[in-house]
């Protein structure tokens, strides 16, 4: 094995830091400065924390056109940071973490049990193998590898030939026909300090592997390369077409490593064939070494957050952006059912059946009402008499109750219907199906019935109250085009009042003033005959009342599906949390 010319650093003068691979461009902050300064460390990590808890809080409700991006880059961002940032940060003098990575049989497991002179890695030729990764790494380093959350990924090995702050992981194939492998395999990569990217004369042009390579240098994680199985006949023109392909990449300063191709083999490799690479690894080992490369990944990574979080901000902020405009949509679309409610209401949807039926028993010859309809407002009689027509007239706000219940229930089920439409239907706003499909209108059901129920009993109830506020109103004293009204007129009205009162008592005028605001006109004509201009007065208070509870019944239909659109995620400043998370990490870096 040999090393390109040119690209492998020079072996470091005492005292100064070796010069790893990786790209040349980063951000200006140093994390070896961070070492130097513990406060500004824990700040710095922190800050970092507290971005991985938003990132991982952050949801997309709505499916809208760049939904499954961000979804993607949400979870690469979690990865990077719960993966590698958080633990790099925590334990900034932890070994550096080297993932050997690539293709399936490059050889990756044969080229890091050579390194290490013994199999630690299982390396065969049957593919797929479901084997948990291998991480190989010194025994003194065990301490400062303990609480790395890639542990939980991999099977440990120390090993005395792995050298002091280097740690030498095995990945499973990127491109496995498992996908618990592939999915590992970039989990893994995530993790790492830096790749040592295995791939092979016949494979080294593969679309997969430049892809992976391109996300790294994106997060500017420092790489090096192995071009294994090479026939030293094909060897000046591969090698040409490989460095050209890392200039491309922008990996010119990437090491590159040959292995010539070796024919039928089994076993390890000579020490010869992998003593560039060993050298290498001895170089960037060491506390202060291997910092330079964990420094280098992390300015790197600490680099790529900024337009990942940007780019993750912006998918939240087109989330909400989305959630406003279906609320502005669906409080449009009830406009008209809410109009065609109080229109059903004026005329007499409540009145209508059991109610008209009840009026017609309670008014024919012979009933309770009869007399009182004959005496056209000189009703007399006395209090038991009047006591017994309340109770007869009971049956009326029963049925009055349950017809305002079922005039509220299909308000309520014709607006449901109308904003389910306005959620799925052909000019439904972006992300509206998936408010449809968030919006449990089962669940909701038996709670909007009950609400229908109790609006209505509500309302009946306000008979009463509606009325004795009418009659605490004294009689007019001018008529309706303001000329005086005779006294004698003034009092006559007032005692019309108090024998009306007595002839039907208080719930008996209030049931004839629901049923009148119901729509029953004759009960409304009885009411103004026994109570003068309180009779027109107390009609219409029910009246209104009743029309602002059917409102109030559509607006809770509203209200049902306006709970999906109430997640935060919705919120018109979810954007805003993340941006300042990215504030705060741009004054620390």
């Amino acid at each position: 094995m040999s090393a390109q010319p040119g690209t492998v650093p020079a072996p470091p003068a005492h005292g100064s830091h070796a010069a790893p691979p990786s790209r040349a461009r980063h951000a200006a902050s140093d994390p070896r400065e961070v070492l130097a300064r513990p406060l500004a460390a824990t700040s710095l990590l922190d800050a970092v924390k507290d971005l991985r808890r938003d990132v991982e809080r952050t949801g997309f409700p709505l499916d809208l056109a760049g939904t499954d991006s961000a979804r993607a880059s949400r979870a690469r961002l979690v990865d990077q940071l719960a993966e590698h940032l958080v633990p790099r940060l925590t334990e900034l003098s932890a070994p550096a973490v080297v993932v050997v990575s690539g293709s399936t049989g490059a050889g990756k497991s044969t080229l890091v049990n050579s390194l290490v002179g013994r199999e630690v890695s299982e390396a065969g030729v049957l593919r797929p193998t479901t084997r948990r990764p291998v991480l190989v790494h010194h025994p003194l380093d065990d301490e400062l590898l303990s609480h790395h959350p890639v542990l939980e990924l991999v099977e440990v090995v120390s090993d005395e030939a792995v050298p002091r702050g280097i740690a030498l992981l095995d990945a499973p194939d990127l491109d496995s026909v498992l996908d618990s492998n592939r999915e590992q395999a970039h989990r893994l990569l995530e993790a790492a300090d830096l790749w040592l990217f295995v791939t092979t004369a016949a494979r080294y042009g593969d679309a997969l592997p430049w892809r992976v390579l391109e996300a790294a240098v994106e997060r500017g994680t420092s790489i090096a390369m192995v071009l294994n199985r090479v026939p030293p006949a094909s060897l000046p023109t591969v090698r040409g077409d490989l460095l050209d392909r890392l200039r491309t990449h922008g990996l010119e300063g990437s090491p590159l490593f040959v292995v010539p191709d070796l024919g039928p083999h089994e076993g390890l490799l000579s020490s010869g064939v992998v003593a560039p690479v060993q050298r290498w690894l001895m170089m960037l080992a060491g506390p202060d070494r291997a910092r330079t490369v964990v420094g280098r990944t992390l300015r790197g990574s600490l680099s790529a957050l900024r337009p990942w979080v940007d780019e993750l901000a912006e998918a939240v902020q087109a989330q909400s952006d989305a959630a406003a405009r279906i609320a502005r949509t669906l409080d449009d679309a009830l406009d008209a059912p809410t109009r065609q409610a109080v229109a059903s209401l004026r005329h007499g949807a409540v009145a209508d059946g059991a109610v008209r039926a009840r009026w017609a028993e309670l008014t024919a010859d012979g009933a309770p009402l009869a007399s009182v309809l004959r005496a056209s407002g000189r009703v007399t009689g006395s209090s038991r008499e009047g006591r017994a027509r309340a109770t007869a007239v009971g049956p009326l706000v029963e049925d009055l109750m349950r017809s305002a219940a079922a005039v509220l229930g299909a308000a309520g089920a014709h607006a449901q219907e109308v904003l389910h439409e306005t959620l799925t239907g052909p000019a439904a706003p972006e992300g509206g199906p998936s408010v449809d499909a968030a919006w449990d209108v089962q669940a909701d059901r038996p709670v909007r019935l009950r609400s229908a129920e109790l609006t209505a009993r509500a309302w009946t109830a306000q008979g009463p109250r509606a009325l004795r506020a009418a009659l605490a109103v004294p009689p007019p004293t001018s008529d309706e085009d303001g000329r005086p009204r005779k006294p004698r007129d003034v009092a006559r009205e007032g005692r019309r009042r108090q024998r009306a009162e007595k002839a039907l008592g208080t719930d008996g005028l209030a049931a004839l003033a629901l049923a009148g605001a119901a729509g029953v006109d004759e009960a409304t004509e009885l009411l103004v005959d026994l109570l003068g201009a309180a009779g027109h007065k107390v009609v219409a208070d029910l009246r209104d009342d009743l029309e602002s509870r059917v409102e109030a019944q559509v607006a809770l239909e509203r209200a049902s599906v306006g709970k999906v659109l109430a997640d935060p995620d919705l919120a018109e400043d979810a954007a805003s949390l993340l941006r300042l998370r990215l504030a705060v990490l741009k004054g620390l870096t």
